[in-house]
């Protein structure tokens, strides 16, 4: 099932609101920012035993992966605005 079939109803109601390119891109940062709600959540419990009160690194590396996505998906809405 594509991305497209699983978040249909989504895509269709930010679409009509906001066009194509910026409904498509509000639904990507609405899913990455349940990603990065998900991940850090694990991180809470998933903790190191090296860096008491810190994630895993592989959980720590995938927060911080996500949330340079994030800024990069951000980045063009910012340039749309503006058009």
């Amino acid at each position: 099932m594509s991305v497209f079939d699983k978040h249909h109803d989504t895509l269709e109601r930010h679409e009509t609101m906001m066009g194509t390119a910026r409904g498509r891109l509000a639904v990507a940062l609405d899913l990455l920012t349940d990603s990065l709600a998900l991940v850090g959540q694990h991180g809470v419990y998933c903790r190191s035993d090296r860096f008491p009160g810190q994630p895993k690194m592989d959980i720590a590396l995938v927060i911080e992966r996500l949330d340079d996505v994030k800024q990069l998906v951000q980045s063009p809405r910012e340039v749309m605005k503006t058009v």
